[in-house]
Formats: C-alpha cells, sequence, structure tokens
C-alpha cells in the first residue's frame, strides 16, 4: 500500500519539462538572449556583459522555471557549417525560437532560406515557431521594423498553424519582449503537449 502511495505521489508531484531550441544565424544573438532569460528567472545570476559573449561553437543550455513548468532552452551555434546538426535535436524538442538580427539586411535571404530548411523538415512538424525579430533596441538606419520582417517571414509559415508562429519584436540586450515571448512560448507548449508530450521531473 506504502509503495501504491508513494508512486502517486511521486507522479503527482512531478514537475513538466519542455526543451526550446534557440536558432538563428550567426551574430543574431542567441546567446545574449539566453543570458537575458537566465537573469530574468534564475536567482542571483549574473549576466555576462557583451563583450565576453563569443560564437556558440556546439551549445549552451539552460533551465528556467515559469509557472509550474520548467523551460530547458538550447542555444545552438549558427554557423553555416554547424545548422547541419540542428536536426538531431528536432524530436526531442518542444518548441523553436529563430532569432532574426533586424539590422543585417544582407543576410535575411540567407535567414528566410535557413528558416524554411527547419520548416520543412519532417520533425519539426507540429511545433510552435517564434520568430523573433532581435535588436530592435538598435537605433541604426539599416533596422528593418517588424513590417518588413513580417512580410518576408510570414510568407515562410503560410503553411504553419496561425496559432502555432508568429513574428514578435525583441531586445537580447535590453530585455523589451522577452517576457511576451517566454509567455507564448509557454502557452503553446502546454496546448501542443499532447503532440509533443513533456518530459517529466522530480
Amino acid at each position: 500500500m506504502f509503495h501504491l502511495a508513494q508512486s502517486l505521489y511521486d507522479q503527482w508531484t512531478r514537475q513538466e519539462e519542455y526543451s526550446v531550441l534557440i536558432l538563428g544565424l550567426d551574430n543574431a544573438g542567441k546567446t545574449t538572449l539566453l543570458e537575458e532569460l537566465k537573469s530574468k528567472y534564475l536567482n542571483n545570476y549574473s549576466k555576462l556583459p557583451s563583450s565576453r559573449i563569443i560564437p556558440t561553437v556546439g551549445q549552451n543550455v539552460s533551465t528556467i522555471q515559469i509557472g509550474k513548468i520548467k523551460l530547458k532552452f538550447w542555444d545552438i551555434g549558427g554557423q553555416d557549417a554547424l545548422r547541419d546538426m540542428w536536426d538531431e535535436y528536432y524530436l526531442q524538442c518542444h518548441a523553436i525560437l529563430f532569432l532574426i538580427d533586424s539590422c543585417d539586411k544582407d543576410r535575411l535571404n540567407e535567414c528566410s532560406e535557413t528558416l524554411k530548411n527547419v520548416i520543412s523538415d519532417d520533425k519539426t512538424e507540429g511545433l510552435p515557431i517564434l520568430m523573433l525579430a532581435n535588436k530592435q533596441d538598435l537605433q541604426i538606419e539599416s533596422k528593418m521594423d517588424v513590417a518588413e520582417i513580417k512580410e518576408v517571414f510570414n510568407k515562410i509559415a503560410v503553411n504553419l498553424n496561425a496559432s502555432d508562429s508568429t513574428v514578435r519584436p525583441i531586445s537580447a540586450i535590453t530585455g523589451e519582449g522577452v517576457d511576451e515571448a517566454i509567455d507564448w512560448i509557454k502557452d503553446r507548449v502546454i496546448l501542443n503537449k499532447s503532440n509533443r508530450p513533456p518530459i517529466l521531473r522530480k
């Protein structure tokens, strides 16, 4: 009887954990975003200054608590040579954050083609995909506004469920838009858990 009660208690107290991939081209701000998330949601975490953030070779991982669930973020290197490895993570993830450098118009086509490759992979079917127009804090002439970026990326996402993809403005440096992005991801992974069940952690 005790073992049955213990088993039921363990199931009741387990937390749902969802994995979220942070993807995008190199220099889009993926690691900076992860640092901002850690500084917002982890107690006593001191964010690395921008000058100490270097290109990711491999992955950076961090887990944060959001309400009753955990979100495990995987910051994956975005250099061209590393993108072939992204698909190794797709089956284990529950959502994708795709960062776009709003100030790099010259690489917008490369960025959109990269996202097309992500979306066209069968292993990402049904995943919520949040496209984040990063570096909106920068006041430079070449910066694209969200409407310009949506015009490009909404065409790519046309085959996705409208409730499971969107483009939002963000600044990984200042934190503007980060809370709203995390709330969106949290709501979508919970709504999608019949398709991609969470990992249960003690």
